[in-house]
Parts: C-alpha cells; sequence; structure tokens
C-alpha cells in the first residue's frame, strides 16, 4: 500500500539571504520534441567504454571510504608543472569558481565581469554578496582590456577572464593578462580556462602565463575536451595560499571516489584519442560556422568547442533542429544574446552530417509538403463523420474525442482501420471488409443518399495555396485512395498548384517514411518541410529526414498539440496557414 499525500507545508518563515532572496536555480530552455542528440551543453566526445571497465578492480572500498583527490590534484599539477600544493580537485570547474567567489567576496567587494560570459560566475558572485559590475563584450570583439581597467577600483576583489568565452567563443591574450594582474594587484585573476583544449596556441598560454602571477587562479575541466563532465571533476591551480583559501570554502570530500578514479584512469590512457577529437571539433567549427553562413546566419569566430552566431529567429531555429531530435543553444531573455544560438561541435562525422542537414532544412528549404485530411482538408463532416455512422451502424457509440485518441496513439493512417479498431475496443467482432463496404457507401454515397465527400471543404483558400505555389514547391503525401485524392484536387481545382502527390497505394502508409521519401524524389528536391495533423505525420516527416510541423485539426482549437510534440514535431500550429511565418 503505498503512503498517503502528506498535506502541504505553510510558507516558512525564514529570512533568505540577499543573495538566495533574488537568485533562481539555473535551468537550460529546451523545445519539447523529443531529443537525443544535446549539442546544447558542450559536452565534449563520448569516452570508450573500456574506462568504465577499470572500476571493478578497485574493488568495494572505492565506495566505502571517503574519498581522497590527492594522487589526482598530483596528477594535473604534474601536467601544468607545478607541485600539488598548487592545485585543487573540486566538484566541476563550477564548483573552483564558486569557491574562489566564496574566499574574496563579500559585501562591499566588486567582481569585474566582461559580459556576456559562463552566467554561474555572476550567480556565485552574488550568493557571496559580492557586487557584480558588468563590462561589455562585444561577440566578435577583443576582449575589453582598456574598459576592465577603467572599472578596476580599491573595492575590485576578482576580475574574470574567461577564454575562450562561453558562450561567445572569444578570447583573450597573454597581453591582455598581464596589463590586468599589473594594475589590480589586489584583486584575484579568475581565468577560466574551460575550453582551452580547443583554442590555438596563443590562448593556450593563459594558462602557464597565469600560473606565473601570484594573483590568479586557473580554472580547468575534464568536461569538455575529455568528455567526462558527468564525473563532475573541475580543478584550479595558482598560489599556494589561494588554493588553502579554497580549500577551506568548500566541503573536504567534494568528488565521489568512482569520479576520481575514472578520471585518472582517463589520464593514464593518454591524450591521443582526446587530439584527435580536438582536431575533429575544429575542423567542424570551421564547416558550421560556413552552414549556418549560407543559411542567413552570422557565426562569430570560436575557439571553443561550438559556434555561436547570430541568426534572425534563435527560438525557432532551437524549436525545428528539435523536430530532428537536436539539442541547441537559444537564450531567451537574456541580454546581449537574444538573437544568437550557440551549438556544440559533435567531434562526429555521422552527427554531424546529421547536424548540417537539420540545419540546411530549416534555413534552407526547398518544397513545401502537406499531409491532407484535417490539414488542407477539414475532413470533420467526411471522414470522421463516416467513422461515427460506420460505427453506429454495428451498434457502437464514438465521439470526435475517441477518434483523436486513436489518431493520437499513431499507426492510425488509415480510416477503415482506426474504424474497425474503435469496433474492436467496444466488443465489436465485424469483419474488416465488411467495416471496410459500409464506410464506403457512408462518404462515397448510393442511388439512395449524396456521399459525405460532398461535405469536405478547403482549411485554405485557394488563393492563398496558389501563392504559396507561385513560390516554392509544393506536395501531397496522404494515406487516401488515389481516386479520392484525385476528386479532392479536381473538385477544388487544386491540381495545378501541387508539383506533385503520394496516395495510399503508391507507398506504405505513415508513419512509414517511404511515401515522404517517394514525395522528395518526384518533387527533386533534398530539404522540406512537412504539415501534418497526426503523430503518424510528425514520425513519417522525421524518418525522412523533412522538417516536421503539426497543426491542430478542425475541432482540436482547445488542445496543446501535446501528441504531436511527444512524436517529434517542432511546433504545432493553429492553423495551417502559420507554417508561412517561419519559412526563410
Amino acid at each position: 500500500m503505498g503512503a498517503s499525500v502528506k498535506a502541504p507545508l505553510p510558507e516558512p518563515q525564514i529570512a533568505p539571504s540577499p543573495g538566495a532572496a533574488t537568485a533562481s536555480h539555473y535551468t537550460v530552455p529546451r523545445a519539447s520534441a523529443p531529443l537525443d542528440l544535446y549539442l546544447d551543453g558542450n559536452e565534449g566526445a563520448v569516452p570508450s567504454l573500456a574506462l568504465y571497465e577499470t572500476l571493478p578492480a578497485r574493488g568495494a572500498e572505492l565506495l566505502r571510504r571517503y574519498p581522497s583527490a590527492s594522487a589526482l590534484e598530483a596528477a594535473f599539477a604534474a601536467r601544468l608543472g607545478v607541485g600539488p600544493e598548487h592545485v585543487l580537485v573540486t566538484a566541476g570547474g563550477d564548483e573552483s569558481i564558486d569557491r574562489a567567489c566564496r574566499a574574496v567576496l563579500a559585501p562591499g567587494r566588486t567582481l569585474l565581469l566582461p559580459e556576456p560570459t559562463f552566467e554561474m560566475i555572476a550567480r556565485y558572485a552574488r550568493l557571496s554578496g559580492g557586487e557584480v559590475v558588468s563590462v561589455p563584450w562585444a561577440p566578435g570583439a577583443a576582449w575589453p582590456v582598456d574598459a576592465v581597467l577603467a572599472a578596476v577600483t580599491p573595492a575590485t576583489a576578482m576580475i574574470a577572464l574567461v577564454s575562450p568565452n562561453n558562450p561567445t567563443g572569444g578570447v583573450a591574450t597573454v597581453e591582455d593578462l598581464h596589463r590586468v594582474a599589473t594594475a589590480a594587484p589586489h584583486a584575484l585573476l579568475l581565468v577560466d580556462l574551460a575550453y582551452v583544449e580547443f583554442a590555438d596556441a596563443g590562448t593556450a598560454a593563459l594558462c602557464d602565463a597565469a600560473l606565473a602571477l601570484p594573483n590568479a587562479l586557473v580554472v580547468r575541466t575534464v568536461s569538455k575536451a575529455w568528455g567526462l563532465a558527468g564525473l563532475r571533476i573541475g580543478y584550479c591551480a595558482g598560489h599556494p595560499t589561494l588554493i588553502r583559501w579554497l580549500r577551506a570554502c568548500g566541503g573536504p570530500y567534494p568528488v565521489s571516489g568512482p569520479s576520481l578514479a575514472l578520471a585518472a584512469a582517463a589520464l593514464d590512457a593518454g591524450e591521443a584519442d582526446v587530439g584527435a577529437f580536438i582536431e575533429t571539433v575544429r575542423r567542424e567549427r570551421d564547416a558550421l560556422s560556413e552552414t549556418l553562413r549560407a543559411g542567413g546566419g552570422r557565426p562569430q569566430p570560436s575557439q571553443g568547442n561550438f559556434v555561436f552566431a547570430h541568426v534572425p529567429d534563435p527560438v525557432w531555429l532551437r524549436d525545428a533542429l528539435s523536430g530532428f531530435g537536436i539539442a541547441i543553444r537559444a537564450f531567451p531573455g537574456k541580454p546581449r544574446l537574444e538573437d544568437a544560438v550557440r551549438i556544440t561541435c559533435p567531434g562526429d562525422a555521422a552527427r554531424f552530417e546529421r547536424l548540417t542537414h537539420a540545419l540546411d532544412v530549416t534555413l534552407r528549404p526547398q518544397a513545401m509538403l502537406f499531409d491532407l485530411d484535417g490539414v488542407l482538408a477539414d475532413v470533420s463532416t467526411s471522414y470522421r463523420a463516416a467513422i461515427v455512422g460506420t460505427c453506429e451502424h454495428f451498434g457502437a457509440s464514438v465521439s470526435g474525442a475517441d477518434i483523436a485518441a486513436v489518431k493520437a496513439a499513431g499507426d492510425a493512417n488509415n480510416d477503415w482501420v482506426v474504424t474497425h479498431r474503435l469496433l474492436t475496443a467496444r466488443g465489436v467482432d465485424v469483419p474488416f471488409e465488411a467495416v471496410k463496404a459500409r464506410f464506403e457507401a457512408l462518404y462515397h454515397g448510393t442511388d439512395a443518399a449524396p456521399g459525405l465527400w460532398t461535405n469536405e471543404t478547403l482549411r485554405v483558400p485557394r488563393e492563398h495555396i496558389a501563392a504559396w505555389a507561385a513560390r516554392r514547391p509544393l506536395g501531397i503525401v496522404t494515406g487516401r485512395p488515389a481516386r479520392d485524392l484525385a476528386r479532392f484536387l479536381d473538385h477544388f481545382d487544386l491540381r495545378p498548384l501541387f508539383t506533385a502527390t503520394v496516395c495510399m497505394e503508391e507507398a506504405p502508409l505513415k508513419p512509414d517514411p517511404a511515401p515522404v521519401r517517394l514525395l522528395m524524389q518526384r518533387l527533386g528536391v533534398e530539404r522540406a518541410w512537412l504539415l501534418g495533423d497526426t503523430p503518424d505525420d510528425v514520425r513519417a516527416a522525421r524518418g525522412a529526414g523533412v522538417l516536421p510541423l503539426g497543426v491542430l485539426a478542425p475541432g482540436e482549437a482547445d488542445g496543446d498539440g501535446t501528441h504531436l510534440l511527444a512524436a517529434g514535431a517542432a511546433r504545432v500550429l493553429s492553423h495551417p496557414g502559420e507554417w508561412e511565418r517561419t519559412w526563410p
């Protein structure tokens, strides 16, 4: 027996700290479609499974005992050419930044922060009671050293230098670092080098230059180039006095034993795979910039493992790529970033091809494809009515909501099958052929009664469709039989407007992608969008590499399109004419 749900607690009467009172937890806004290729978090390569096989040899003591990071700190120190007393391992580079803020910031002390940049720096600074003084750093511009120097005061306790910068990819120079260190010896220089492995030699030299300064703290991570973000291991390096402060500003066991062991094993395995991944990312970075530029974007120079680009509609681009299962980062509501996206380079040929195809389809489509029923045609009083009437003929009652539920469940692109399925669910055992015959009699009509097909109307005026056809090829992919499709096209004089069609007899039914691929072949195009009203339409489009858009069928105006989003639609429209708003 499950536990009963406890009554809601009253609001606490505790006063939060000033920093907590104004803070919100960190979240990344994502589209609603299912995702499986995450290019919005800048994670690195997928590590080899062989890495996990090193854990059993460590035995259960690895789990039982409190962990010690001393061996890993010594390994990182050796790589940097400093003593172990110069290094502290933390729970990701984030915790190094958090500890640094707690170590030197307080009410009355300020952080100089060139922005936009990694947003957790400002969050940690404010939680520590410090004041954040923002210094504008325009994407594509040099690090704003003169503006930073002009903002230095006796209250300046920390200056952040993030290079390569997240999210813009910009960099600072060793000269920038030296100028600031000379002008502000009383301030901690937070030198965040999370992406330095992907940068050129000049930027990589920042690490050694910072380690030679008494007031600089270098932050590094294995989350990016090493592909180990899930371990949550970062480290900071600097003067032993700074490291002692940071040790005191956090817990004694910030990283788990298994994470420490796996990170050590990765270092022992060497950097051959890491180096190959970095070179792949650098090539992809250039190619991705060209793809975005060809699609009307303005990519900025980047030395991270990502590309930052200004685009006409960032949230639409994010949502559109979600229709291909790909997550990218947009920044709605973020100052200086509202018109931009950041896209991680996957560092893998197949994944990169998938990304560039999705971008090309979204930014440079060649044709628009339509499902017919529920999209261009209002069939609520024809096909849908035939389903209801057939069920009534055999003694079962069904509603529009019942039909919509079967359609939303998927694999329901044949209305004869849908009708038979509804009857079976109500305990009515009727041969399929009998169901089909009654359905056809209602839809096509008899000598005694006109067919329900005469009730069909266009959801979009013909002149609007003609205007679309004048600008781009249009196609129809439908589960209708050929004669039903032909009659509809002739009845509304639509044949001249659609370059190609595919109907029931010509290919497997959706959600199989075959009919969508066949339509693309007949249109002679490689990049297209598809507008459909069922999960089958959406899944067929995704399977064919076509951008899937959902539309609410007549009678579903109050719905939220959850079933279409769950199937993978990039967006759900309330009316079929709305797709033009996002057409490039």
